[in-house]
């Protein structure tokens, strides 16, 4: 059975309207920030004590791929820049902060994303897994993660509160784009735009859904030796009407996406920095 995702839900609504609205809430002792460098966007999530959300700011970026930074210094700057923009508007400094690697990544680019936030003037005070920053979020311990990222699908299975299994597969929001450009014959640039454009969901969806059913079979593998009771996916390539559905069919079980999915990571990010 399911996790009730309607306290989660409110708070991930709540985390995007400050983002859209460009505006923070009243906050409670240290703020802490999480840095998400995301292979298609660049997310930095604000909370407070209370691990409430105070401000958050997201950039489309393509400093990383699949977890490893290609421009380091592209990286630095863009954050650099959000972390200002947010200071100007909250008044004070933003100064602890957390990142957080996807599964299976190797040890140097661990270190090159900690440095990544460290240049941008933040004191690094904790590095998360993916799949352990989301399940705060979404107030679970059991289950499977999946995160939807623009370059993999990457997997998590909790059991207790623990991660007992990880699996990070290349399929994700750019193999979409990939698809939707071959069909329509034109760059991906102009494909991109079209996946992101909510108006065209009708039209899109149908081209790319072989892809989302990929993305399930990968997830069904895993549960083969890991099976769990419900999934829980989340990541900006995921935001589709009829994601969980295809899921849901495709897996036979229990498929739960929540609000706002591309923030449930850099949330989590913030809400596991310590101070």
């Amino acid at each position: 059975m399911s996790y009730d995702m309607t306290a989660c839900n409110e708070t991930l609504m709540e985390f995007e309207r400050l983002i859209e609205e460009h505006r923070n809430n009243p906050w409670t002792g240290p703020l802490r920030t999480g840095v998400d460098l995301g292979t298609a966007n660049i997310v930095l999530a604000v909370v407070d004590r209370e691990n409430r959300p105070v401000a958050g700011i997201t950039y489309p970026s393509a400093v990383v791929r699949d977890g490893v930074v290609v421009d380091y210094m592209g990286a630095v700057r863009t954050v650099t820049r959000l972390k200002a923009e947010l200071e100007d508007q909250l008044g004070v400094e933003l100064e602890a902060a957390g990142c957080a690697i996807p599964p299976g990544i190797v040890t140097g680019s661990v270190k090159a994303i900690g440095n990544v936030v460290e240049a941008a003037g933040f004191r690094l005070t904790s590095t998360v897994d993916e799949p352990t920053a989301a399940a705060s979020v979404l107030g679970i311990t059991d289950g499977a993660v999946v995160d939807v990222g623009g370059g993999t699908t990457g997997i998590s299975i909790l059991r207790g509160g623990e991660v007992v299994y990880v699996d990070d597969e290349p399929t994700g929001g750019t193999h979409m784009t990939l698809v939707l450009a071959g069909f329509h014959g034109c760059d991906t640039k102009e494909a991109e735009l079209m996946k992101r454009d909510p108006a065209q969901e009708h039209s899109v969806f149908p081209v790319i859904k072989p892809v989302v059913e990929k993305m399930a079979a990968i997830v069904k593998r895993c549960l083969v030796k890991y099976p769990v009771d419900t999934v829980y996916v989340v990541g900006g390539a995921c935001c589709f009407t009829e994601f969980e559905t295809v899921f849901q069919k495709y897996l036979e079980i229990p498929v739960v996406k929540p609000a706002a999915p591309l923030l449930v990571t850099p949330l989590g990010i913030a809400m596991n920095c310590t101070e």
